[in-house]
């Protein structure tokens, strides 16, 4: 039971880090053009 005291608040800063890091990826334009990729691999000269 003792490492509950451990766990959780290791579980809450995790999820607290993959937020952050997600935000920062949408927030600095990661995601703007999704399709771009996905078409320049196609049109490869």
């Amino acid at each position: 039971m003792d490492i509950l005291y451990l766990l959780v608040p290791f579980s809450v800063i995790l999820v607290l880090v993959i937020l952050v890091g997600l935000w920062w990826a949408v927030h600095s334009g990661q995601f703007e053009d999704t399709e771009k990729e996905g078409e320049r691999i196609l049109h490869d000269d």
